[in-house]
């Protein structure tokens, strides 16, 4: 299954070209990042916890899970509704009830300026509209994706607590957010701002620990040196993933990007 949701870092490349790196078996399946949850809809796991911080965003699992047809409606009548006009009155106004929250997220998810979530030093959503007008043709899928999240659980917290959870024989897949877009010299300036140092080493005292407990690793991070450094010192295997990117600004940006694969195991791609 796609992804609902659009999310910066998502990881539909992965699963196009290396959808081969997850194993066949595994028990309970740990995702702490969760974002688009690209991996847990190709894997569509028998049991799995699922998190992130953002609980905009967990909020709207938590609705597709539990009321789809209900979101399916509200989403329709923002098709309906949609213009610049509605498209601002919806961005400035946060209803209370879980169901309109998750409609506003979706629709503002699918509308905004290339997908992109942003939010102020308030915590308010401020990217401008986009130009697209139709944002609706899945959700005749909504039932599927509910049953998708049926007996998943689905939760608002950090990352540390999730991990924590796995035991032997249970998959954990990290995708933290990062940004591939600077050069090396300007990657503490700007993933500083997403996923600070200090959140780096606790993730990685974190799946140390999953792995010792017999939890097999899968993560995902940007390609720095100092950082595979870190993981190759603590007996994780490290290889470069490529894959190719045309949306920077910059000619020199274009091309060929390398990402970070980490693993508990030696993996073949």
């Amino acid at each position: 299954m796609h992804p609902f949701i659009k999310w910066p870092g998502g990881k539909r490349w992965l699963i196009a070209n290396y959808r081969h790196i997850f194993p066949a078996e595994y028990n309970h399946y740990f995702e702490p990042f969760l974002g688009g949850g690209s991996a847990f809809f190709s894997l569509m796991p028998q049991q799995a916890t699922i998190s992130d911080i953002n609980g905009e965003l967990v909020n709207t699992y938590r609705v597709m899970a539990k009321n789809p047809a209900q979101l399916r409606d509200h989403l329709i009548q923002h098709q309906e509704l949609h213009s610049i006009n509605h498209y601002y009155m919806i961005r400035a106004n946060v209803p209370n009830n879980a169901v309109e929250r998750a409609a506003r997220f979706l629709y503002l998810n699918r509308t905004c300026f290339n997908g992109m979530y942003r939010v102020n030093r308030l915590g308010e959503f401020n990217v401008p509209i986009g130009t697209k007008q139709h944002f609706i043709d899945d959700v005749a899928r909504f039932e599927e994706y509910s049953e998708a999240l049926h007996n998943v659980h689905i939760r608002k917290q950090d990352f540390v607590d999730t991990i924590r959870e796995a035991t032997n024989g249970d998959l954990v897949f990290a995708d933290p957010p990062y940004t591939i877009a600077h050069n090396q010299n300007a990657f503490i300036k700007y993933n500083e701002k997403l996923f600070s140092w200090k959140d780096q080493k606790r993730l990685l005292n974190a799946l140390i620990r999953a792995r010792d407990r017999g939890a097999i690793i899968i993560a995902t991070n940007a390609c720095y040196p100092t950082l595979q450094q870190m993981y190759d010192e603590n007996q994780f295997y490290t290889q470069a993933l490529h894959r190719f990117s045309s949306i920077s600004g910059l000619a020199d940006g274009r091309g060929t990007q390398k990402e970070l694969l980490v693993s508990s195991h030696p993996i073949n791609l």
